[in-house]
């Protein structure tokens, strides 16, 4: 994520489900799931027990009334023997729950929906859940955090956007980053009204005053990387290296205008950057352009960016468009395990930025890196950012710095081919700082520890390479 004035941050705001069935038969030997993923952050983010292989929701929106219905379909695969497990939701009323085909009891605590199946279900077995629910969704809001989640455009729209958290707002889920999945969307709205969404486009169809918005997303995404964007959208489809490319741009901006041009550049960003980082990782690619005064803020859902109209006030902006298309090797492909390590995310997202502007002719990375290095506020440390300072100056620019002072030390022969077997190794995975410190350490032929300790955890300029 790219941010514009503030860090942006997501605490679920409180949950209205409701549900019922059967009451479980009791069994010693099956236990709950936990209601938390254990993140150090933020524990209580996601769930345990399970593990999601793929989400397929069915759902309509009706933008004058701000109301959202529908099913949401959730195969998983359990990693405990399970007597009950939790889902994300936030603010949506459920109306019933199946797992593989049986009515399971439901209830809401808080922003969980706590699911307890009529009979446990062992450890390894793949199960499905159907979730029937509705309602006005609503973003997340956090005084000292920021606001994210689903943002209702008065009577024309939506956009469904944030991080860490965002998806819970629209879909029962598993709202941790370790736990990804595949994503498939059929959206219904009035007609004339355009649904944008992650992955690749499917055929639309229209009956009734109605048109339904297919989008499949097939390679494993984080939950906070799921978007929908409901509206007035000129939308521009072709095709990129044998891949879709989806732009869409309101009808509120210009047709030709900055972000219009901007954004026309994605596929040109697109193969220079993989001959620096390797192969594209999805199947698809493309981005969206938002006229929403709370979205200051551009953010890397998967194959399909989402860029708040203030990048582009004052021209073009192909440096934001170079960061979030860096974002699709760095952060959605390749994935946090926990959120203390963003700044593998965006250190190689800003570092792609800088890249981009040697490229195009700006700035070089050494130029960069020099004006950054001078002056730096070197007492904030990007591997231990805090909660608080997740989207802080030091995790992109100290993370971007400590990417080029990788470069230095490792030679550009040895840098770029670490960078091409990370991405490759670890592709639609997830990762740690621990395990990345291990590999640049073995492409240096040396222990690297000190290295990343003086660039990523002290609080004393490092010196420079």
């Amino acid at each position: 994520m790219r941010v514009w004035v503030s860090g942006l941050i997501l605490l679920v705001a409180a949950a209205g489900c409701t549900g019922g069935g059967p009451e479980p038969k009791p069994s010693p030997s099956f236990r709950p799931g936990s209601d938390g993923a254990g993140d150090p952050y933020f524990p209580k983010y996601g769930n345990g027990g399970y593990d999601v292989g793929g989400y397929d929701l069915s759902l309509r929106y009706d933008p004058s009334a701000g109301r959202l219905e529908g099913t949401a379909t959730i195969t998983a695969t359990a990693t405990q023997d399970l007597s009950r497990f939790n889902l994300d939701l936030a603010g949506l009323t459920v109306a019933g729950v199946a797992v593989d085909g049986t009515a399971a009891a439901s209830a809401a605590e808080g922003t969980e929906l706590v699911i307890t199946p009529a009979d446990g279900i062992p450890d390894g077995q793949a199960f499905t859940v159907v979730v029937d629910y509705a309602g006005t969704p609503a973003p997340t809001e956090n005084d000292t955090l920021g606001t994210s989640g689903w943002l209702r455009d008065g009577s024309r729209g939506a956009v469904a956007l944030g991080q860490p958290e965002s998806a819970s707002t629209w879909f029962p889920v598993n709202d941790h980053p370790s736990d990804k999945a595949t994503f498939r969307l059929a959206m219904t709205v009035p007609d004339g009204v355009e649904v944008i969404a992650n992955g690749v486009p499917g055929p639309k169809e229209t009956a009734n005053g109605r048109t339904t918005w297919r989008w499949t997303e097939s390679s494993p995404m984080a939950s906070y990387l799921a978007t929908v964007v409901i509206g007035q959208y000129r939308i521009t489809e072709s095709t990129h290296a044998g891949r879709p490319m989806v732009i869409a741009i309101p009808e509120s901006m210009p047709a030709d205008g900055p972000a219009a041009k901007s954004l026309a550049r994605t596929g040109e960003i697109t193969d220079f950057l993989e001959t620096r980082f390797g192969p594209y990782p999805f199947g698809a690619n493309g981005g969206v352009v938002v006229d929403e005064a709370q979205i200051r803020y551009a953010l890397e859902t998967q194959s399909r960016p989402v860029y708040g109209n203030t990048f582009f006030l004052t021209g073009e902006n192909t440096g934001v468009v170079a960061h979030e298309l860096g974002h699709q090797w760095f952060g959605d492909s390749v994935a946090l395990a926990r959120w203390q390590d963003i700044w593998l995310n965006e250190g190689f997202a800003t570092y792609a930025e800088w890249l981009w502007s040697e490229h195009s002719g700006g700035q070089t990375a050494q130029q960069i890196f020099d004006r950054r290095y001078t002056g730096f506020n070197w007492s904030e440390a990007p591997g231990d950012p805090t909660p608080q300072r997740l989207f802080g100056n030091a995790v992109y620019q100290r993370g971007g710095m400590t990417v080029h002072a990788l470069r230095k030390t490792l030679g550009d022969d040895a840098f770029f081919t670490l960078v091409k077997t990370w991405t490759a190794e670890h592709r639609d995975g997830n990762v740690t700082t621990d395990q990345f410190i291990k590999a640049a350490s073995a492409a240096a032929g040396r222990d690297l520890t000190d290295f990343f300790h003086a660039w990523l955890t002290a609080k004393t300029q490092p010196p420079k390479p």
